[in-house]
């Protein structure tokens, strides 16, 4: 099974920085895509960066041009720099890996337990 550890969340002022990162370890596997998502109170989860395993990236309208999410191949981790944090950041922030195992052509997705990030105004 494949495990995903997401970490550095916290309080951080508007205007303010924070940087998250994630892991996936486990058994043999292949990375199609790492990814963030978020889940604010009275929100659905909605996607915030991903990017592929040929370095394509998207981002939420409401992130461009103040997260970027970034990767670290050979250690299978992803980070979401975020910048210009706003009080509308705040949310339970979530690390999605979508793998293929061994040589299998099937995409499954992994979740991590999520990481509060609070942004007080």
């Amino acid at each position: 099974q494949v495990q995903v550890v997401e970490s550095g969340g916290g309080l951080a002022q508007a205007g303010g920085s924070l940087r998250l990162s994630c892991a996936a370890s486990g058994r043999p596997f292949r990375i199609d895509a790492m990814g963030w998502y978020r889940q604010a109170p009275g929100r659905q989860r909605e996607l915030v960066a991903v990017m592929s395993s040929g370095g394509i990236t998207n981002y939420a309208d409401s992130v461009k041009g103040r997260f970027t999410i970034s990767r670290e191949n050979a250690k299978n981790t992803v980070y979401l720099q975020m910048n210009s944090l706003k009080p509308e950041d705040t949310a339970v922030y979530y690390c999605n890996a979508a793998v293929r195992l061994f040589v299998s052509s099937v995409v499954s997705d992994y979740w991590g337990q999520g990481t509060q990030v609070t942004v007080s105004s």
